[in-house]
């Protein structure tokens, strides 16, 4: 009998209409093995809103964009807490672009399956989603892939848009010094000491790798959509040669049909020719006969 971890596991995994059945059945098995803890715990076990449930698909089929995203959240935590305005609009950016990439994979993978889901459903996703970059335990959660609802938070809202540093007229090296002189005020007031060299080069390769991840998710989500309408064109051509095989099928079934219809119509004419050859042979007897 499996544990409670991997019943989880294999019922948030189904879609919601299967749920029920499936969480009655491994109840059922828990009973029967007699462990009553295991067959309360299932029960307990909520069915997914489909939301939930297309979320929990991204966290089994989609589990290394899952991760870039996350990471992403990792980041701008971090870029708040030292009130990085400029990291923090970069990253906001890649938050919005993977969030609705992954919007769209999750509607392709419920299509996939044979569910149409609605806009709000896909709205849904996103603020979960959001809701895990802004929350480390919420994505964790997501991670898992075992939601039974969704989950919101206020998170970090429009990023991009937040007047997070001191910004004057003038030329963007003077822009630079505000910022920095921001920071540097915001760290006096919190007690807090200026980044050393070495973390702002560890900070700086950071956003590098944040920035060739975010760049390979793209690339792989383009891959994948160039995959996915190749393997559509595919089916259509495929679809089309198999209706092309099926007339022909219909047409050489008609064939034979009128083939073995031509053969009796053949051997019932022979039978009609040596009836009446054998006529003739005996009325050319009879005339003979008759003459004599």
């Amino acid at each position: 009998m499996p544990d409670l971890d991997s019943v989880a596991d294999a019922l948030y995994g189904l879609d919601p209409g299967d749920f029920v059945a499936a969480r009655s059945e491994f109840a059922a098995q828990a009973r029967e093995a007699g462990d009553r803890e295991l067959t309360a715990a299932i029960g307990r076990l909520r069915k997914p809103t489909v939301a939930a449930w297309m979320v929990n698909l991204l966290a089994r089929e989609r589990a290394d964009e899952l991760a870039a995203l996350l990471d992403i959240g990792a980041a701008l935590r971090t870029a708040q807490r030292r009130l990085s305005g400029s990291e923090m609009r970069k990253l906001s950016e890649q938050r919005r672009r993977v969030v609705a990439a992954l919007e769209r994979d999750a509607g392709r993978l419920a299509a996939d399956r044979g569910r149409t889901v609605s806009e709000g459903a896909l709205r849904e996703v996103g603020r979960t989603l959001n809701a895990a970059l802004s929350d480390p335990d919420i994505g964790e959660q997501v991670r898992q892939g075992r939601l039974h609802a969704i989950v919101e938070s206020d998170g970090f809202g429009d990023l991009s848009a937040m007047p997070l540093t001191v910004v004057r007229g003038g030329s963007e090296e003077n822009d630079k010094d505000d910022r920095t002189a921001a920071g540097k005020s915001a760290r006096t007031s919190k007690g807090e000491r200026e980044p050393t060299e070495r973390e702002k080069a560890a900070q700086a390769a950071r956003e590098a790798e944040i920035d060739e991840a975010a760049a390979a998710l793209d690339s792989a989500h383009n891959a994948a959509e160039e995959a996915r309408e190749a393997a559509s064109a595919a089916e259509q051509e495929l679809a089309r040669h198999e209706e092309e095989v099926a007339e022909l099928r219909a047409k050489l079934e008609h064939a034979e049909q009128q083939r073995t219809f031509a053969r009796r119509a053949a051997a019932e004419a022979k039978k009609r020719v040596v009836a009446a050859e054998r006529a003739v042979s005996a009325a050319e007897a009879d005339l003979a006969r008759t003459k004599n």
